[in-house]
């Protein structure tokens, strides 16, 4: 890559602190959500870590974080960020269904929407709503492990995050039942829905039962209590297309529903600790 590409590359991960990092009240909203998720000695699975805010969130809160990221500059990003910090383990890599090597795309000026699917990429350079103007202009080939190979490396996870952009049902697939979290997070964005809904049957494979959303950034439930897989996928598909993104949060059903810290979150009678 060229000087002015490289240069053009670290402008957008600059960016990208800026948004996620550096942003004070993005930081305290997503503390006070994480709280519902994750707590003290919890083995958390950030996947797809980017610039680190949530690994930052759910090691503050005193979780153990393995953030995963494929990006070579955000992994080097995520090392030195977080050198200090014996919580968090930086993994340089891509999570999908098998082991070996995957290519990613990379967005040079938008290092949030790097991605190994070839469908997303074709989706959002198609000119769908809020994605005008995108262009992924790198190719590289990276290492790709499993959410069991992980689990195998660091032990079972009680949470897993995963934001890949429209890869989440192929990190899913790398993942046995004896190794599902009590919660896991998946992001879908509305321009491509189908991966979202591959990863909720993924979710539901799993063992997964209830679930709720978050739209975008705005770190507050959708639904306030547990719902089924078929409302929620309901729901996605009639989501209007300017809502742009959000995440789909799942409970195992071994989770006990009376909130115990093995059901850490939303209740099922519709109560959350998240304002």
């Amino acid at each position: 890559m060229s000087l002015a590409g490289r240069l053009a590359a670290w402008l957008g991960i600059a960016r990208s602190l800026a948004t996620y990092r550096l942003d004070r009240r993005h930081r305290g909203s997503l503390q006070r959500f994480a709280e519902d998720i994750v707590g003290p000695d919890d083995l958390v699975f950030d996947i797809g870590a980017h610039v680190g805010d949530r690994t930052s969130a759910f090691a503050r809160l005193g979780a153990r974080v393995i953030a995963v990221e494929a990006q070579p500059r955000l992994a080097s990003l995520l090392r030195w960020q977080f050198r200090r910090n014996p919580r968090v383990t930086v993994v340089a890599a891509a999570v999908g269904r098998e082991e070996g090597r995957l290519t990613l795309r990379l967005n040079t000026k938008n290092p949030t929407v790097a991605s190994a699917s070839s469908s997303f990429v074709a989706a959002a350079s198609a000119g769908s709503g809020g994605w005008q103007g995108q262009v992924w202009d790198e190719t590289i080939a990276v290492d790709s492990t499993t959410l069991d190979d992980l689990a195998a490396r660091f032990g079972r996870p009680a949470f897993v995050k995963i934001d890949v952009e429209g890869f989440e049902a192929e990190v899913l697939a790398g993942l046995s039942r004896e190794n599902a979290p009590r919660a896991l997070s998946f992001e879908f964005v509305t321009m491509d829905r189908v991966p979202a809904l591959r990863a909720l049957e993924e979710a539901r494979r799993l063992g997964f039962a209830g679930f709720d959303v978050s739209l975008g950034e705005s770190h507050r439930w959708v639904f306030g209590e547990r719902k089924p897989a078929e409302v929620i996928a309901a729901y996605l598909r009639e989501l209007p297309e300017e809502a742009n993104s959000g995440d789909v949060y799942c409970w195992h059903a071994s989770c006990d529903i009376d909130g115990d810290a093995s059901s850490r979150g939303v209740k099922a009678d519709g109560a959350s600790s998240s304002s």
